[in-house]
């Protein structure tokens, strides 16, 4: 069984893509200007991806943090425990990047990445193509699009935006797995 986190990232955060998806198949013609209209979809959908992720990243660790606090018989120590495990992280504020996942995670004292890396060599990759999407969500937020930090590029195409949406889904995937089967060494108990 999926965490809450992961349920709400196919449902919910998958709704909010597939619009975005609609949206890029509703513009028409095949002048400049779709070009340059498809080309501001390409842009938002890619900073929607990322925060959609960024979102299933902070309540997967929350959702975590609840278990463990679970854990602690004393109310008050186990809401003083909970807050210790969740205020000020970085996903509340940055970039779903592997940087932030992995402090937040760690401070469940989980080795997250590599936990996650061990699950599946496809991983590897997979962060990478985390690093490339958030590379490009800040160029579109910033908006400055250096080629040297965009791998050559200056224009988002929707298959690359497609190709990390499939990464996110996976990477959903893996991340849930690897919290779950922590938490259970950690507890005992299968948390979901």
């Amino acid at each position: 069984m999926p965490s809450k986190s992961l349920i709400s990232w196919r449902s919910t955060g998958a709704r909010a893509l597939d619009e975005i998806e609609a949206a890029h198949r509703a513009v028409g013609g095949i002048g400049p200007g779709r070009r340059y209209a498809t080309q501001q979809i390409n842009h938002a959908y890619a900073v929607l991806l990322s925060s959609q992720f960024q979102r299933y990243c902070r309540d997967l660790q929350s959702e975590a943090a609840d278990e463990l606090a679970g854990a602690v018989t004393m109310p008050v120590v186990r809401d003083i425990f909970r807050v210790q495990l969740t205020t000020g992280r970085k996903l509340d504020s940055g970039n779903p990047n592997p940087g932030n996942i992995g402090s937040d995670f760690g401070r469940l004292a989980m080795d997250f990445w590599p936990e996650v890396l061990a699950r599946e060599t496809r991983n590897h990759a997979r962060r990478l193509r985390l690093e490339e999407l958030n590379r490009w969500r800040n160029a579109v937020a910033h908006q400055d699009f250096d080629p040297a930090q965009l791998g050559g590029a200056v224009d988002l195409r929707l298959p690359m935006v497609r190709r990390w949406r499939v990464t996110c889904n996976a990477l959903a995937e893996q991340f849930d797995s690897a919290v779950a089967a922590y938490l259970a060494t950690i507890t005992g108990v299968a948390p979901w």
